[in-house]
Parts: C-alpha cells; sequence; structure tokens
C-alpha cells in the first residue's frame, strides 16, 4: 500500500541509490547512464509543469519537488516502473512535502537496527539456532501468532548461561549501516527516538546506547542462578505493545499523527508501521511489504535522513 493520496499538497520523490553505485551515474543530474532526466521528464508529465531537482548527496540521493499538486500513489507508481525496468537498485520515497521533517522516530531491532535476530544467536548455543530461525521467520511473516511463537522459543533456551549474552553483543551484533548516523542526526534536529522490540532487554539496552536512542522497550527474560529458566516475564511486548508505544509516545510530545516516522520488518511492526505517518518496511518480509507506506530494498537506514530532506553533509556522523 502507497502512502494516502494528496491531491492538496506539494509532493516531494526521494531517490537513493546504493552508496556502492554513488560512481555510476545513475542518480546523476546528467550523462547517458543517469536516471534522473528520465525520471524528470515523466514526474513533469505527472504533475503538468516543471518538477525542481534537489541533490541531497552526489549521484547518491536526489530530491524530485512537485510544486503543483500531484496524487502521491500515482507519482509513486509511475516513477517505481521507469525505475523497475531499468532494473536500477534505488529505493523511492514519495510523500507530502510538508511534513517530511519527524519528530518522533520509533524503530524495531532485530534485522532493522541490527543485522541479526537476537534469539536466534541464543538457540545457536544450545544447537537449535535452525529450528528457532524457522518459527522466528514464520512469526516475522505473519504465519504464527507472535506471543506462543516467542514462548516456544523461549521455552528452547532454558538452562543456557545468562553471560552469553555479553558474547553475543560483543561478537555477533552488528549495527544496521546509517542506523546511527539516522538516530544522532534526528536528536541533533529536536526529534525523540525509541528502539521498541519484541526482543529482550538483555539486548536493547546495550544496542539502543550504542546507537543513541533516547529509550528502549522489549520483554524481559526470566532467570535464576545465572541461568535462564526458558520462560518470558509478563507482560509480553509484541504487536499491539509496539503501536501502544508510539500512540504514548505521540501523545506525551504532544505531535501529529504525520510528525512520526516507524520501521521494521516483521508482522509485529504492522500496526506500529501503519500508525506512522511514514511506516517504513526495511528488507520486510512480503505481506510487510505491501502494507507500509514506504520500503527500503535496496539501500540502508540513511535513507530515512534523505526522506526527511537531510543533506549528506548534514548528517551526525
Amino acid at each position: 500500500m502507497s502512502l494516502a493520496t494528496h491531491q492538496t499538497e506539494a509532493s516531494v520523490a526521494t531517490l537513493v541509490a546504493s552508496p556502492a553505485l554513488a560512481g555510476s551515474g545513475l542518480l546523476a543530474a546528467h550523462g547517458p547512464g543517469s536516471l534522473v532526466p528520465r525520471l524528470k521528464m515523466l514526474a513533469a508529465s505527472l504533475a503538468s509543469g516543471p518538477v525542481l531537482t534537489s541533490e541531497l548527496a552526489e549521484n547518491r540521493a536526489v530530491d524530485l519537488v512537485f510544486p503543483s499538486p500531484a496524487p502521491v500513489e500515482l507519482i509513486e507508481a509511475q516513477l517505481r516502473a521507469l525505475i523497475d525496468e531499468a532494473g536500477a537498485p534505488v529505493d523511492i520515497i514519495v510523500q507530502p512535502a510538508a511534513h517530511r521533517r519527524k519528530q518522533l522516530f520509533l524503530a524495531d531491532m532485530d534485522s532493522t537496527m541490527i543485522g541479526q535476530e537476537c534469539i536466534d544467536e541464543l538457540a545457536d548455543f544450545v544447537g537449535l539456532k535452525p529450528q528457532v530461525s524457522e518459527i522466528t521467520e514464520r512469526a516475522m511473516r505473519g504465519e504464527l501468532a507472535f506471543e506462543p511463537a516467542l514462548r516456544e522459543r523461549v521455552a528452547l533456551l532454558e538452562g543456557l548461561d545468562l553471560a552469553v549474552v555479553d558474547a553475543i553483543v560483543a561478537d555477533r551484533l552488528i549495527l544496521t549501516p546509517g542506523g546511527r548516523e539516522l538516530v544522532m542526526t534526528m536528536r541533533a534536529n529536536g526529534a525523540y527516538t525509541c528502539l521498541v522490540s519484541g526482543g529482550f532487554t538483555v539486548f536493547t539496552g546495550p544496542i539502543s546506547q550504542k546507537i543513541g536512542f533516547h529509550e528502549h522497550h522489549s520483554n524481559t527474560l526470566a532467570h535464576a542462578d545465572g541461568k535462564l529458566t526458558g520462560l518470558v516475564i509478563d507482560p509480553i511486548l509484541g504487536r499491539e505493545a509496539k503501536k501502544a508505544t508510539l500512540l504514548r509516545l505521540r501523545a506525551e510530545l504532544k505531535l501529529p499523527p504525520e510528525a512520526v516516522m516507524a520501521v521494521g520488518d516483521g508482522a509485529n511492526d504492522l500496526d506500529m508501521l501503519q500508525e506512522a505517518g511514514l511506516g517504513v518496511a526495511y528488507y520486510a518480509k512480503p505481506a510487510v511489504a505491501a502494507a507500509a507506506s514506504a520500503r527500503i530494498n535496496h539501500t540502508d537506514l540513511a535513507t530515512l535522513l534523505f526522506a526527511q530532506g537531510y543533506r549528506e553533509d548534514e548528517f551526525v556522523r
């Protein structure tokens, strides 16, 4: 599902290519291999008038700004069709121009702000990673209810030494490129940030600190005598709780819906993504990508800064 059609607002289409392709000229302002002239020509026909080009990062990210009202859904569908026809690994986010800078950001952790699924890494220490990974994948696709699937997986971890968490955080968890820049740049510009995960506090604590989130929320693993008991302490933080966290923070900060951005990859993120002004599916499962208002399939989390109109030289690194 695309962003809702806005007939009365100016719109902006942000196009971002992978950093590895920045030197290819794919998003250069001119040149035989550039998509920009063709996209700009198509955009002008959709807008029935001139479309402005604004470079956000040389050869890597560009805005096509529609000064006159144009249907957002039509813009996205037509530009995406041209990009797909060219076989270009370029992400596109189309939205009303008026509210693109966000004041509240919520993010999933596993396979979003980090590249791994923490429960799968825990399972590896008891020789059950393939079995647990299969359950995780099915739950993230929405084929299994989140809460019973979580309890089933955690039960398999009974007796695991809690000390393995430190080893996993130190040696196995890799921050997603662009994630820290995203959070720190938004913070530097007055936004509030929250890591909200169906995973576990033993991981969201150190990860949120590394990335720079204001706060984090997740589930708590029960343990005794330094070992996991195979239980999760109630209440379970899942799909409904992620949405509730967004609504609570939005109310506390007195923000309108359009001031909120959220990102995630799994079915338990869907309610949160759909409640946000800009809900982004990040390398997401098909059902999630289809239901989110925007999606990233080729680039990294820095795209969410470009989508807000930040130039690369404004990133806080």
